[in-house]
């Protein structure tokens, strides 16, 4: 064999080796979901819409794939669904891809896409406290420690976002909207936890996304006319059809293929890579400015999170 074929056998190797361990599909998972914000931003500025409207879009043109994935994964549950697991699953679509999507939209109109992103990174501090709280878990003292470099975190990305704006209100209403966004996802990811093992995890995701989108569209019909999407310009709907198929659809399908080569554990880890590459993408496509605030933040908050991990 010539120098020049085992130098590409060797590239092709290591490749494979990247795919077979799932560390691809674990990052390229982060990356994609970490685009999300900056489609949404894209989106608001291509055209006066408000956030229902974009959402409806996002999960219309995403409802056909959690159709597809539902039907795949009928059978693969280990016990059938009964009217309470049903439920069940309808709660849990409610508070995660509708009700904290919506939240998130509506909070994205107000504030830059780092601190959005900082804010929703922290929701293990929520689902920390909603046991305690809730589920009369104790808490190491170390946890607590861990919360605090967090909460330390949003606030010097608060700080970054008021000396950027100069709009303390727009701060102040939009990081609310997340925050809620945030607490709407720790329920959902809690409620996650106590229904993946009997529905499936993957059925479980397909139907919670169906759920969801049936609940956006509703909500759309309701207030707004449908044939006013049809007047939306091409670039709302592309922007749309980016975050429902490059931020909805392939985060989900990559993360499952990485769980399956790395298990759940491992996968995770790489989920703190999704903040510092929405800061990157904010900064480069959005021209977001980057400042030592926004900088000190986002090594809080991925630290305390880390830090939060190891200590549950």
């Amino acid at each position: 064999m010539s120098q020049e074929a085992r130098v590409h056998t060797s590239i092709d190797e290591r490749r494979a080796g990247l795919l077979e361990d799932g560390r691809t599909f674990a990052v390229l998972s982060a990356a994609t979901f970490a685009l999300k914000a900056i489609f949404v931003k894209l989106a608001y500025a291509a055209h006066p819409i408000d956030a229902v409207s974009l959402l409806a879009l996002r999960m219309g043109i995403a409802l056909p794939f959690f159709l597809w994935l539902a039907r795949r994964e009928r059978g693969a549950a280990a016990e059938p669904l009964t009217p309470r697991l049903w439920g069940g699953v309808l709660l849990v679509g409610f508070l995660g891809y509708y009700l904290s999507s919506l939240f998130d939209f509506i909070g994205l109109t107000y504030i830059s896409t780092g601190l959005e992103r900082l804010i929703l990174f922290v929701y293990p501090t929520l689902v920390l406290l909603i046991g305690a709280v809730w589920l009369k878990q104790p808490v190491r003292a170390n946890a607590w420690w861990a919360l605090a470099v967090c909460y330390l975190g949003l606030a010097a990305a608060v700080w970054h976002d008021l000396e950027q704006s100069g709009d303390a209100r727009a701060v102040a209403i939009g990081g609310a909207w997340v925050f809620a966004s945030s607490v709407t996802y720790a329920l959902y990811y809690i409620g996650v936890g106590k229904l993946a093992s009997r529905v499936g995890s993957t059925r479980l995701a397909a139907y919670c996304g169906a759920v969801s989108c049936a609940m956006v569209l509703a909500h759309y019909a309701v207030t707004e006319s449908p044939a006013r999407l049809g007047e939306l310009p091409a670039s709302v709907w592309a922007y749309a059809a980016a975050m429902a198929t490059i931020s909805t659809v392939l985060p989900i399908v990559l993360l499952a293929a990485a769980i399956r080569r790395l298990g759940a554990g491992r996968a995770a880890t790489f989920s703190t890579l999704g903040p510092v590459l929405t800061i990157a993408f904010s900064w480069v496509i959005l021209g977001e400015p980057f400042t030592w605030q926004q900088a000190l933040g986002l090594a809080l908050v991925v630290g305390g999170v880390s830090w939060l991990g190891k200590e549950r």
